[in-house]
């Protein structure tokens, strides 16, 4: 593939369906209700940072955040189009992110098939996290 340049941007109007695109072209789409386009609307409507990673125009990368902008911020989508993946695309994306959000520290939770990306970058495993999916688990 020849040297492509990304236009890193924030991005916190985009379309729904763009998304969902690139969710599915990631395989993160595997983890995300991409059938659920008014469910999909509401993540992008309620995320306080969305930053895209363009070539051309189209898009190739998203990372999403939740953020106060000042403690934290927690990168829940981080999806970069397969056939741009191991271009340096996603760690950019990472880092823009927290370039956005200084001095909040960057929190995210690795798919399955990504955990050992994100030492590989210099990010910190931390081992205490806790999911509740369901309120009937709740004791």
């Amino acid at each position: 593939m020849t040297q492509l340049q990304a236009v890193y941007q924030t991005e916190n109007n985009l379309s729904a369906e763009e998304f969902i695109d690139v969710l599915v072209s990631s395989t993160l789409g595997e983890r995300r209700p991409v059938d659920d386009a008014a469910r999909i609307l509401k993540m992008l409507n309620n995320a306080g940072l969305i930053i895209t990673a363009r070539i051309d125009g189209m898009l190739v990368g998203v990372a999403r955040s939740l953020t106060d902008f000042a403690y934290c911020t927690y990168l829940s989508d981080l999806a970069v189009r397969k056939e741009f993946q191991g271009l340096g695309i996603g760690k950019e994306l990472i880092r823009q992110t927290k370039l956005v959000s200084e001095p909040a520290k960057l929190i995210l939770l690795s798919a399955p098939a990504a955990v050992e990306y994100y030492p590989h970058i210099g990010m910190v495993k931390h081992d205490n996290c806790y999911l509740l999916y369901d309120i009937k688990d709740l004791k």
